[in-house]
């Protein structure tokens, strides 16, 4: 058994297992725009989201080698929005050139030659060919004090005020991630990509209404909030 202090004690492997131990996990493709008017977009391993009822997302930003923070951090406190684009299989280069550290004053979308699509109701342009897209307005920013120079982190909040969904990864109305294909970060630089034959799904037993968290169903919430229902803590 392998047993270990963060920070105090050695945990004897050739690389550090961390990352590897809380995996797979959904990459936050963030696009925004300066305030200079770039266009940016870069890819975070450390996102998801928070709740549904409305429904808020979060990504964490490590800062660079110069302690500096990142460029879509910046964007994102200057102009208060930003969009997620789903990372697919089918994307899957374009995501791992986008990470690449440039300056703020290249265009990601350029250099990896993705096309724009404009979002409704931010100022942000999205990824075209991404199927799944959130147009996200700024909520607010946790700094976690780390080992520097790159255990500093700032972890982003935002609220989805927009969702697009391609209609070719629904399937009877829901969506079929085995169409969608997303890739997901693991450690080290290793990914997985979600496939229908990998898929299974499980009810959890008790009263249904205590499930509407779970499905993340924002119309049967409000519902049941109309109601009255009246529900002991789990």
């Amino acid at each position: 058994m392998v047993f270990y202090e963060p920070g105090k004690t050695s945990h004897g492997l050739p690389r550090d297992p961390f990352k590897s131990c809380v995996t797979p996990r959904p990459i936050g493709w963030i696009s925004s725009k300066s305030k200079d008017g770039v266009d940016n977009l870069a890819p975070f391993s450390q996102f998801n989201n928070l709740t549904f009822d409305p429904p808020y997302v979060m990504f964490a930003s490590n800062q660079d080698l110069n302690h500096q923070r990142k460029n879509t951090v910046d964007n994102v406190e200057a102009t208060h929005e930003f969009c997620w684009n789903m990372a697919t299989w089918d994307l899957r280069e374009a995501v791992n050139a986008s990470a690449e550290w440039f300056t703020d004053s290249v265009d990601e979308f350029e250099k990896t030659g993705l096309e724009k699509e404009q979002a409704s109701t931010v100022n942000v342009p999205m990824v075209k060919a991404s199927p799944i897209k959130f147009e996200c307005r700024y909520y607010t920013t946790i700094r976690l004090p780390g080992t520097p120079p790159m255990g500093s982190v700032d972890v982003v909040v935002g609220r989805v005020v927009g969702i697009h969904i391609d209609e070719r990864v629904l399937t009877d109305g829901k969506v079929d991630l085995g169409k969608a294909m997303p890739i997901a970060r693991c450690g080290y630089h290793e990914y997985v990509v979600v496939k229908r034959d990998a898929m299974f799904e499980m009810i959890i037993p008790g009263d249904p209404k205590q499930l509407v968290g779970l499905e993340g169903n924002a119309e049967k919430n409000q519902k049941i909030e109309l109601d009255g229902y009246g529900a002991s803590r789990i």
